[in-house]
């Protein structure tokens, strides 16, 4: 994130692009180009990345990042290189494309997506822990308040000056919120992965419906063989 928002900083026309191996062996040419949004990259330009930070400049795991499509074009001496190339092709290369299995990815998604989950709720102790020490703090504030007031309203009774007034700000220093970049990448990412599995699901029911059709067809000619 930090190197992105470098280069886009320096050449605003920088994006990054992102390659999927997995989904490229399944049949399915994964490339894909994303940037930094104009409030990510303000964000990312203030250096503060807490809950009131994100708040504000209106940033979440669906804004951070702007997907910039992908046009793969050959050249036309390409073209006819890959079909000089297709003669020498094996007759069975390309019989992975109708696997039926979707173990592998589907394996792989699943397990990306509970290390997420799970990097996700150590994220969200951290901001309930948070939540818990700014409560005790103010308690704490309230009572020391209370305490004052009465020990000013003693004096007062007693014809003695109150107690100077003191920034309780030094006294009960405000506590530093967690970060919430961390947690918002790793929601970006869970959404993703939900994304892929479900592309490729629906993608995998059409081989399934296929490979259906063609069984039940080629059932009654193995009947009356």
């Amino acid at each position: 994130l930090e190197s992105q928002f470098g280069y886009q900083t320096n050449i605003t026309e920088s994006v990054v692009l992102i390659y999927d191996p997995v989904r490229t062996t399944r049949g399915f040419l994964s490339l894909r180009a994303f940037r930094l949004t104009d409030s990510a990259m303000k964000l990312m330009a203030d250096g503060e990345f807490g809950p009131e930070n994100f708040k504000t400049s209106r940033c979440s795991f669906e804004t951070i990042f702007e997907e910039i499509p992908v046009v793969i074009r050959n050249s036309h001496l390409a073209n006819i290189m890959l079909c000089e190339l297709e003669e020498y092709v094996p007759p069975d290369v390309g019989r992975q494309f109708f696997d039926m299995s979707t173990a592998f990815f589907l394996e792989k998604n699943l397990q990306a997506m509970m290390e997420c989950t799970d990097s996700v709720n150590q994220e969200t102790n951290k901001l309930i822990n948070y939540q818990r020490q700014v409560m005790r703090q103010q308690q704490q504030k309230q009572q020391y308040l209370q305490k004052r007031n009465q020990e000013n309203q003693a004096r007062v009774d007693k014809g003695e000056p109150p107690l100077p007034e003191e920034d309780i700000n030094k006294l009960f220093k405000p506590i530093p919120p967690p970060p919430r970049l961390d947690t918002v990448l790793y929601c970006g990412q869970i959404g993703s992965y939900c994304q892929q599995v479900s592309q490729f699901s629906t993608q995998n029911l059409a081989k399934l419906f296929m490979a259906e059709s063609l069984q039940l067809e080629h059932e009654p000619n193995s009947l009356l063989a």
